[in-house]
C-alpha cells in the first residue's frame, strides 16, 4: 500500500488506517482473521480509543493479534484519550493513567501515537505537557496528536508542548466536507460560507499536521452510510457510474475521493468486514480526475458558488 509520512514525525505509515471501534461486534476468531487479512494486505496502523468497548476493543486486538515482540514490530498502534464518564479529562493524572491503561490492555510497552480525544474546555496546556514529557521520556508514547481540535486549540497546546502534533482527526466524507467547502465560498454570503472550524483543514497543511478523516462513509453524526442509501441517490448513481469505469466498488471511489486530495490524508475506515477492508484497500491506488472529483462533490448536494 502507498506510504505516507506521518506529520513531521518521519514516521512512515499506510495511506489508510484501520479503526477498530467495532472490534467487540466480533468473536475472537472473526477479530484474529480480520486483523490478519489487514497487516497482509500492508493496512497495519491500527486506531483505537479508550472508550471503544470500554476498552474491551483494545484486549480483544492484542489477544486476536497474539502480542508479542515479534508481532509488535510489524504494526503501528495509535490510541486516543480523554473522553470519561460522559465528560472531557486533560488533566495530567488523567492522560498518564490512561495511557497506562491502554498499554496493559493492548500488552504492549509503547504506542506509536496517542490522541486527545475531543477537546477539554478545562484543558491546561502545561499540565498537558507535562503528561506527554513523562510518557515520551518513559518511551510510553513516541508521538502524539489530537482528535476534533481548531487550528486555536491546537495552537494553544502547542505552546506549551515539547512535542509537535502529528495528528489531527477530523470527520469528513463526501456528505461532510464543510472543511472544503467554507474555503470555495470564500466571500460568499451563502451558508457555504460559514467556516465552522476555524479553517483547520488549511491549518493542518501549513503546519504538517496529518488529518486522518473519521467516517468517511458516514452522512451526519453517525446517521448512516450515504452508500446505498436512497437519500443521497445522485451520489450513488455518479459513484456507481465511476466505479464501474475503474473496475472497482463505489466503496472504493468513495474513499479515493477523500485520497485525491492534496492533504495527503490518512481515513480511518471503520469496517470488520474482510472483503471490504480489501475495498477500502485499493483506493490508494486510484487517482481520480480533477473532473471526476467535483462531480462527486456536486452529486452528494454540495455547492459550488
Amino acid at each position: 500500500m502507498k506510504k505516507i509520512i506521518l506529520g513531521k514525525s518521519g514516521l512512515q505509515v499506510p495511506q489508510i488506517a484501520v479503526g477498530c471501534m467495532r472490534l467487540n461486534n466480533l468473536c475472537e476468531t472473526d477479530a484474529e482473521k480480520f486483523i490478519m487479512t489487514a497487516i497482509e494486505e500492508g493496512a497495519n496502523f491500527f486506531d483505537h480509543a479508550d472508550i471503544y468497548g470500554g476498552g474491551r476493543c483494545e484486549e480483544i486486538f492484542s489477544k486476536a493479534v497474539k502480542m508479542s515482540p515479534s508481532v509488535r514490530e510489524k504494526i503501528i498502534l495509535q490510541s486516543k484519550c480523554g473522553i470519561y464518564n460522559r465528560t472531557y479529562d486533560f488533566s495530567k493524572e488523567h492522560i498518564i493513567s490512561s495511557a497506562d491503561g491502554i498499554l496493559r490492555r493492548l500488552n504492549t510497552e509503547y504506542l506509536d501515537v496517542l490522541l486527545l480525544h475531543r477537546p477539554d474546555a478545562l484543558a491546561e496546556p502545561e499540565e498537558v505537557a507535562e503528561a506527554f514529557d513523562k510518557l515520551y521520556s518513559a518511551g510510553k508514547v513516541r508521538h502524539f496528536g489530537v482528535s476534533n481540535h481548531s487550528p486555536m486549540q491546537i495552537m494553544l497546546l502547542e505552546k506549551a508542548l515539547n512535542q509537535k502534533l502529528e495528528v489531527n482527526q477530523l470527520q469528513f466524507s463526501i456528505t461532510n466536507a464543510t472543511m472544503i467547502t467554507s474555503g470555495l465560498h470564500v466571500n460568499m454570503e451563502d451558508d457555504g460560507a460559514l467556516n465552522r472550524d476555524g479553517g483547520v483543514l488549511d491549518f493542518c497543511r501549513l503546519n504538517d499536521i496529518t488529518v486522518q478523516p473519521w467516517s468517511p462513509f458516514q452522512y451526519g453524526f453517525f446517521e448512516g452510510p450515504f452508500i446505498g442509501s436512497e437519500k443521497y441517490r445522485p451520489l450513488n448513481l455518479k459513484l456507481d457510474e465511476i466505479a464501474e469505469k475503474y473496475g472497482v466498488g463505489s466503496t472504493t471511489v468513495a474513499l479515493a475521493w477523500i485520497l485525491r486530495h492534496p492533504a495527503n490524508m490518512q481515513p480511518v475506515v471503520g469496517t470488520t468486514n474482510c472483503d471490504r477492508l480489501r475495498e477500502c484497500i485499493k483506493a490508494a491506488d486510484i487517482d481520480l480526475t480533477r473532473k471526476e472529483w467535483y462531480e462527486i462533490y456536486l452529486s452528494a448536494g454540495n455547492k459550488l458558488p
